[in-house]
């Protein structure tokens, strides 16, 4: 079965959250099966940025609801966007 890569955007809820120790906390709770590819900070708005990474699964595993469900169960995440799904 193929691989694919799913960009998501993960939106701070404020400002001041340090989005390095954020990654850090991400990956201790991204999925089994789940590989970050790629991570970069992105500036949104009004100071406000948001983390923007590449994250390649199995096909097989299904969506990606899993994956956002444990994002968004840490403490300074406002909202976590699927911006892209694609097969490799």
């Amino acid at each position: 079965m193929a691989r694919v890569v799913v960009t998501l955007k993960i939106m701070p809820d404020d400002v001041d959250v340090d989005l390095d120790a954020l990654l850090e906390r991400i990956r201790e709770v991204i999925p089994e099966g789940t590989d970050i590819r790629a991570t970069e900070i992105a500036p949104v708005a009004f100071g406000l940025k948001a983390l923007r990474m590449n994250v390649a699964r199995e096909e097989s595993m299904g969506g990606t609801d899993d994956v956002e469900a444990a994002i968004s169960s840490l403490e300074g995440v406002a909202q976590v966007e699927v911006e892209r799904v694609s097969r490799i």
